[in-house]
């Protein structure tokens, strides 16, 4: 196949990590794939270093040039389908008018209602496929007024790497100062009210009244982090939590953590969450949004709801317990190495490109 990628993100989510493993997971099997990306943005660096050919087009007026180098792409090379994998690239492929060259397959991570003005009701009709994340979003479509036949639903993935050593291990705690002798929780998601890390640092007085080795790790950057440093400082629990900002080397903080927490109020399906199951780390989580698709209760993570009380119980049956963490943290794993690898998101995402050029052939 020929395909054309396009996400015109200029930070590094979710949707960008599963956008850099669709796009080398496609070159590996020998597809041929381009990106349009937004220039000098972090997935379009990465997937540059990975021998990805990208298209990249500036910042300033993004979608007006995105919609220029689409017309140009579209008409000048021998394209099977175009994927957009966030709302931006949807915008600058209906300017573009894309659809009425190629089928457009558009990715969908979040279980909100489709905006129903007249603008978005055209750029959704002009989708031929939606690649949902998770039957929750596929439902949330549904809802929204898209036929079922016009739904993927495409579970993300995560890779599985070996589980670190013990010297990785000790290596990584010493990168982030914390002791041995410490029981170290962590959190890895952008900043934003609805992912509900400060439930985790409410929860941190309660676990370090009985604990008061436990500290915790929230890694990532967004618009919620002044808020949650005064939380933290207004909790007395400051020296306790770590804020190391974006980290890139992500292996680093999962292989320091003695257990993860995802505290989230809404989540599309949380591949965050899937990569702590995969480093074998023993993990709490809610069920909000997709995560009840994920986990399940007592057996691959302990389920909570989003506020401190709850949150500081499972922590403490965490620590008190090792026989429990080493349930889930091999039940987890193995979860995901069954429903959540990377290499199975990459097939099924093939799959379902296959299908939607078949029929796009046969029209």
């Amino acid at each position: 196949m020929r395909l054309l990628y396009v996400d015109l993100e200029r930070e590094w989510r979710g949707g960008q990590s599963q956008a850099l493993l669709t796009l080398v997971g496609l070159l590996e099997r020998g597809h041929e794939v381009e990106l349009l990306a937004a220039r000098d943005s972090p997935l379009a660096n990465r997937a540059s270093k990975a021998g990805i050919i990208v298209h990249q087009i500036p910042r300033f007026g993004l979608r007006g040039w995105a919609a220029h180098a689409m017309r140009r792409l579209t008409a000048s090379k021998q394209f099977e389908l175009v994927h957009l994998n966030e709302p931006h690239a949807l915008t600058a492929a209906w300017l573009a008018r894309a659809r009425l060259r190629l089928p457009l397959l558009l990715s969908r991570r979040i279980g909100f209602p489709l905006q129903k003005n007249a603008v978005s009701k055209a750029r959704y009709r002009a989708v031929k496929r939606f690649l949902a994340n998770s039957k929750d979003v596929a439902r949330s479509l549904i809802e929204s007024g898209i036929a079922a036949e016009r739904i993927s639903i495409v579970n993300e993935g995560v890779e599985i790497w070996p589980l670190p050593s013990l010297e990785q291990r000790n290596k990584a705690r010493k990168h982030w100062g914390v002791r041995e002798s410490e029981f170290l929780f962590g959190c890895v998601s952008v900043f934003v009210p609805e992912k509900g890390q400060r439930h985790l640092i409410e929860a941190l007085p309660l676990v370090r009244a009985l604990h008061p080795e436990a500290r915790l790790l929230l890694a990532g950057a967004g618009a919620c982090r002044a808020e949650l440093e005064t939380l933290a400082k207004r909790t007395g629990q400051a020296e306790a939590v770590l804020f190391p900002g974006f980290v890139e080397e992500i292996a680093q903080v999962y292989a320091a953590l003695d257990a993860f927490a995802f505290p989230s109020e809404y989540e599309g399906l949380g591949t965050a969450l899937q990569a702590a199951m995969a480093a074998g780390l023993p993990c709490i989580s809610t069920k909000r949004g997709a995560l009840g698709e994920v986990v399940e209760s007592e057996r691959t993570a302990l389920v909570v709801e989003p506020n401190g009380t709850e949150i500081a119980a499972a922590m403490l049956r965490l620590i008190n317990d090792e026989a429990l963490r080493k349930k889930l943290s091999q039940a987890g794993r193995r979860e995901v190495e069954q429903r959540f690898s990377a290499a199975g998101m990459v097939e099924n995402t093939i799959r379902v490109y296959q299908e939607v050029i078949q029929k796009a052939g046969k029209v």
